[in-house]
């Protein structure tokens, strides 16, 4: 006999570990469930209770933390959803191991993911994502001494910049490639949000020995087995700088495959959502990153809305929604102020590898109309990844758009896929 919940919520980061409190907190029986060993998400990553307070958002992670735990609400943690068996139902997988699990409501707080644009050199070791890169340190990476370069767009940027100084790196540049009187627009947008300036201060602060420069993006990479070399310009002129690694990623891009699977209305690369956080589809609720990229206290808000409208508590729910409306226009805000520049569509030679799963090259996709056709003719996402890196690389490049999905949404076990199978023969399907 399956499991039946209440509530299910999938993801345990901040958006999620709210969600999920107040679910339980109002007397749902709730699962919070994440393919990670411990919650947090990517912000919170390798957080402990004892610990957390030196670091960035670290209260928030600590208050949050010991409010879960008192509710008694379930954790699964290193189960992936992948894929939807029937109405009311998702079917699970950890280490080859299948579960399904049932819900009367469903809230999606997978997050998002860094988008990655393909350049001479990017491919080479040494070269991650700026996240990626953190991610790394926080799971015991030794940055000591290391030169490092970080590029791309997005406030991540000086966020990594401040943790990797904090962690013994030697940053020697942050270059945005967002021109000077975007950011300042967008710094002007943030008068009266006193913790939102006080936290980018804190984080320049930290980085203060670090040349920062607007409207400045990376153009290659080089070195002999691994990156040692990074040239960078200004679109007037062009520089190179010795390094250990290159942190480069290109804001974020919302992990969509379960809002898609489950039949979630997409608008303009994000969740349609109400006011009360739900889809399109009947309880089915979406937050934080999936509808709109607004950082930590969007997805708190967030989770907090869903978790109440899922209990059927809405007064508490509406309540949220005049704080709500104001992170929805910062997130408006941070969409328009770091929006990606022309240039960065040619930074890509024909010869640059734009998929890296399945080696295809840019010329390979020059001739192509659409992802679909890309992917009939070169095997353009369908390796490893199933897209997630070159599927943003690509829309960005050609416009295509990536839509659709399929079961499972994740790499699954063939164990997983023949028990599936089985009970499909088994009921004559």
């Amino acid at each position: 006999m399956r499991e039946r919940f209440d509530v299910l919520v999938v993801g345990a980061g901040p958006g999620g570990m709210a969600a999920a409190t107040v679910a339980a907190e109002a007397g749902c029986r709730v699962c919070l469930l994440d393919d990670n060993a411990a919650a947090g998400g990517q912000i919170w990553r390798g957080f402990r209770p004892e610990t957390a307070r030196k670091y960035p958002h670290g209260h928030r992670f600590i208050d949050w933390a010991a409010r879960l735990r008192r509710t008694g609400c379930e954790m699964w943690q290193g189960w992936q959803a992948i894929d939807q068996p029937g109405a009311g139902i998702l079917r699970l997988e950890r280490d080859s191991e299948r579960r399904d699990v049932g819900f009367g409501k469903l809230i999606l707080a997978t997050g998002a993911r860094e988008r990655f644009l393909p350049f001479p050199g990017w491919t080479l070791p040494g070269v991650m994502g700026a996240g990626g890169l953190q991610a790394l340190v926080k799971g015991g990476l030794d940055p000591e001494g290391k030169r490092v370069v970080l590029a791309g767009s997005g406030p991540l940027l000086l966020a990594v910049g401040a943790g990797l100084v904090n962690a013994g790196a030697r940053v020697i540049g942050i270059y945005e490639q967002a021109p000077v009187g975007r950011l300042v627009s967008f710094g002007l947008s943030l008068l009266g949000q006193s913790g939102k300036v006080m936290e980018g201060v804190r984080y320049r602060l930290k980085t203060i020995r670090t040349t920062y420069r607007a409207g400045s993006w990376v153009v290659r990479a080089a070195g002999r087995g691994r990156v040692e070399r990074v040239t960078l310009t200004d679109g007037r002129r062009e520089w190179s700088m010795d390094c250990d690694w290159l942190g480069c990623g290109f804001n974020l891009v919302p992990n969509l495959e379960l809002p898609r699977l489950l039949g979630c209305r997409i608008c303009e690369g994000f969740v349609e959502a109400d006011r009360l956080q739900q889809s399109s589809v009947e309880n089915v609720a979406c937050l934080g990153e999936l509808t709109g990229i607004g950082g930590v206290e969007k997805a708190l808000v967030g989770g907090q809305i869903a978790g109440w409208a899922a209990a059927g508590r809405e007064a508490e729910a509406l309540a949220l929604e005049p704080h709500q409306r104001r992170l929805q226009l910062f997130a408006k805000n941070l969409e328009r102020a770091f929006a990606l520049r022309p240039e960065l569509r040619t930074l890509a030679t024909a010869e640059t590898v734009v998929c890296r799963c399945e080696d295809v090259v840019r010329s390979a996709l020059e001739g192509c109309a659409s992802w679909r056709e890309a992917k009939l003719h070169t095997r353009c996402g369908m390796g490893a990844c199933q897209g997630r890196v070159c599927g943003a690389a690509t829309e960005f490049l050609f416009g295509w758009q990536t839509l659709g999905t399929r079961q499972p949404v994740f790499p699954a076990a063939v164990s997983t896929l023949a028990a599936e199978a089985r009970e499909c023969e088994a009921m004559g399907r």
